[in-house]
């Protein structure tokens, strides 16, 4: 019965996946700095201002200030003190905002504002 249930999650997953995919869409940098600028994200364990001025504050514990701006069609962020930036596709479903990092890591997250 297990692996009957096991196999069953599978094949449902599998099946729902592309149907999930289709549900979001794909931000452009209008779209990006509209979502974050002026915002406050919740992630799962953490939270993130993101500044007018291009400021970034992110707390999982304990604060850590930062940079972000839009670069073409994405979000990218730098943390001192290195100088290098990291950037990130963008995705929305409804409130939920997905950041997209170059070797497909997702994070979500929702609105605390």
């Amino acid at each position: 019965m297990r692996r009957f249930v096991t196999r069953f999650a599978l094949m449902t997953a599998v099946l729902a996946g592309p149907s999930a995919a289709e549900d979001w869409s794909v931000m452009d940098g209008a779209e990006i700095r509209a979502a974050l600028e002026g915002r406050t994200l919740q992630y799962a364990n953490a939270w993130q201002e993101f500044r007018t001025s291009g400021r970034t504050l992110y707390n999982a514990g304990q604060d850590s200030w930062g940079y972000w701006r839009v670069q073409g069609d994405q979000y990218c962020s730098q943390w001192p003190p290195s100088d290098l930036w990291a950037c990130y596709a963008m995705d929305r479903r409804g409130d939920v905002l997905r950041f997209v990092g170059e070797r497909d890591d997702i994070t979500e997250a929702v609105y605390a504002d």
